[in-house]
């Protein structure tokens, strides 16, 4: 029996790192994701459930799995927990988000720049309910995938509602 390293695969994250994703949900909700670097992601929700959210700088652990697959997962200020494999040469995706039953109720709440209300965060998740959590596992297609670069500020600046009309329609 071999080492547990030999477990881990090669770790190239080029193919995600400084990559900017739009896709959307087979439940139709549209998210945002650049991968600022091999540990940190900014994003914004387009629509759904908490549409009109955005973050940056949330930690998370980023993994190559296999050749073209990668998995980022994190747990928010919120409660919330989130997994997502991403499979840029298939422009495929698959998300799970697990949701405390506080937003499931009011999800309406972290509606917001996330970065700016961080104690407010802490605080309704803390006051919970936390059960029973809301399970959300989707397939997405990947419709935008482009390069712009590592730790780039400026790729996720805006709430998703001051962006130009269509922006988040494009494709490429």
């Amino acid at each position: 029996m071999g080492a547990l390293s030999d477990l881990i695969p090669a770790q190239d994250l080029s193919g995600i790192v400084g990559h900017r994703f739009i896709y959307t949900y087979a439940n139709g909700w549209q998210y945002e994701m650049y991968v600022k670097n091999d540990h940190t992601i900014d994003y914004r929700i387009h629509s759904g459930h908490v549409g009109g959210r955005w973050v940056k700088d949330q930690e998370v652990d980023l993994v190559q799995l296999d050749e073209d697959s990668f998995k980022v997962s994190w747990t928010e200020p919120t409660g919330t927990s989130v997994a997502v494999n991403i499979m840029p040469g298939k422009r495929r995706l698959h998300g799970v988000i697990f949701f405390p039953d506080w937003i499931r109720q009011h999800g309406e709440r972290t509606v917001c720049f996330q970065n700016d209300h961080l104690d407010k965060m802490r605080a309704y998740r803390d006051a919970g309910p936390t059960y029973p959590i809301y399970v959300v596992p989707e397939f997405a297609r990947i419709t935008l995938d482009e390069y712009v670069g590592v730790d780039d500020d400026s790729a996720i600046s805006v709430a998703p509602g001051e962006l130009p009309e269509g922006w988040a329609e494009r494709v490429g």
